[in-house]
């Protein structure tokens, strides 16, 4: 039996693309919209053990854009949404009930080339923080900056706090930090920011056809900056 996050959860998975209507159209709905704007109640918000409860089966065309993208590897993901947000890399961390190192952070950036501007997607483990030079450094791009809404949303098709690790509109490069091989299983965003998959690192950086290479800021203890479940993690992680 394979091994799931939430005993007895409703969850979306690839089973190929012949049973995809079926699981478009699924049988019974969450009973609140995965983005209410209203008041919630408190049955509907409670967390158990933690974590978030996750919500029936939704599948949304970014869910599908994720699952069909792993399944042409070969690898059948399962995808868990809440009723509350895990834009960030700590809300993350909070609903699926993992170490915040476990989050992976799917950033953004870009540099103006000779043709046009070139985006960059960084993998980062949610308990570091990008170091931007060593970055560039690793893809050769000096000019290299975090990219705005609008440039991450042109290089991916996602909007910030959803953006996968693949599965983009166009083919960017894509570096991984390594501190994610830390852990058996990492969890990234699947297309929308309160949608989630797991993986382990190997998996990940074989969906994301990522290199891995040191891309993380280094200890600065006259900040306060330490590895681990304090260090503070970016808005839109």
């Amino acid at each position: 039996m394979p091994w799931t996050p939430f005993a007895g959860t409703n969850r979306i998975r690839f089973r190929g693309s012949a049973v995809l209507a079926a699981l478009s159209a699924p049988r019974w709905r969450s009973p609140v919209p995965l983005f209410d704007c209203g008041q919630s109640s408190a049955a509907e918000t409670r967390r158990v053990g933690g974590r978030l409860p996750p919500v029936p089966e939704s599948l949304r065309p970014a869910h599908q854009r994720v699952l069909e993208t792993a399944e042409r590897k070969g690898i059948s993901l399962e995808i868990i949404t809440f009723n509350e947000s895990t834009h960030t890399a700590a809300e993350a961390a909070a609903a699926v009930g993992a170490e915040l190192g476990q989050i992976v952070k799917s950033l953004v950036f870009v540099a103006p080339t000779e043709h046009g501007m070139e985006a960059v997607v960084a993998l980062v483990s949610g308990a570091n923080r990008v170091d931007i030079a060593r970055l560039a450094a690793v893809v050769g791009l000096p000019n290299l900056r975090r990219a705005s809404a609008v440039e991450a949303n042109e290089a991916t098709g996602f909007a910030i706090g959803g953006i996968p690790p693949f599965a983009h509109k166009r083919q960017v490069r894509v570096v991984m930090d390594p501190d994610l091989g830390r852990y058996p299983m990492v969890w990234a965003a699947a297309g929308t920011p309160n949608a989630v998959f797991t993986v382990p690192p190997n998996t990940l950086r074989m969906l994301s056809n990522a290199v891995v290479a040191p891309l993380a800021e280094d200890v600065d203890t006259d900040r306060g900056y330490a590895p681990g479940p304090g260090r503070p993690a970016p808005s839109g992680a």
